[in-house]
């Protein structure tokens, strides 16, 4: 199976780089998608741009495809499977959730200019970054793509139904699948209400192709095994 790899804010393609061998000796075909304004053209990228981006890839899938979003590509992930429901096999949310219709898409952090630079690591203490070293955040944060506003502070529009027949797995990293059921339950993952999803623990910070990249890949792999 295509397994397509969506990375989240302020990361290219390359933040999937440990997992894309250990997939491929599964038996499946990665594919590390390259975002409009995070590593890819144009550099001035809205939303849409990165939906496209997805889908195209999705579009270019032998057969229907495994479609993973990191963080804030959880709601990327979403969108595919929203402008692809019969190309998508299942959706895997890894380390996020799909922001509710008509919210922004990942409004966290306020712009600088039209850009939205790496906050520092202040805004990830504890079970975020815990397991990463010293090393591995230095090389973060040279790596790191200021994402545009353009994208981050878009409206999120979905527009099939049927993106709710797509099956959803959640892999949980500083959280627990019991802290998804909590919040579920809370009323605050309002465009997952009343589907089944499939949730997945795995012990590591919010970067787990970083620190946990083969357990990550295996779960990956065994995720598209059963879809």
């Amino acid at each position: 199976m295509d397994i397509i790899l969506i990375p989240g804010l302020w990361l290219d393609a390359g933040v999937w780089s440990d997992v894309l061998e250990p997939i491929r000796a599964s038996g499946h075909t990665p594919h590390a998608v390259s975002l409009p304004g995070q590593g890819g053209e144009p550099l001035n990228a809205t939303l849409d741009d990165q939906i496209n981006a997805v889908a195209a890839t999705v579009d270019a899938a032998d057969g229907p495809a495994l479609v993973v979003g990191h963080s804030a590509a959880s709601t990327l992930a979403w969108l595919a499977a929203d402008r692809r429901p019969d190309a998508v096999a299942r959706v895997v949310m890894i380390g996020g959730m799909p922001a509710q219709n008509g919210s922004q898409y990942a409004g966290f952090f306020e712009p600088e200019g039209n850009l939205i630079p790496f906050p520092g690591w202040q805004e990830f203490e504890g079970p975020d970054s815990d397991d990463l070293s010293e090393e591995q955040k230095t090389a973060f944060e040279h790596a790191a793509i200021p994402v545009p506003s353009t994208v981050s502070h878009a409206t999120v529009t979905y527009q099939d139904e049927r993106r709710r027949t797509v099956p959803i797995t959640m892999i949980c990293p500083e959280y627990s699948p019991a802290d998804v059921e909590e919040w579920r339950a809370a009323g605050q993952i309002p465009e997952l209400d009343g589907l089944e999803i499939e949730l997945i623990d795995i012990d590591s910070g919010h970067w787990p192709m970083f620190t946990k990249p083969a357990a990550l890949a295996g779960a990956l792999a065994a995720i598209a095994d059963r879809s």
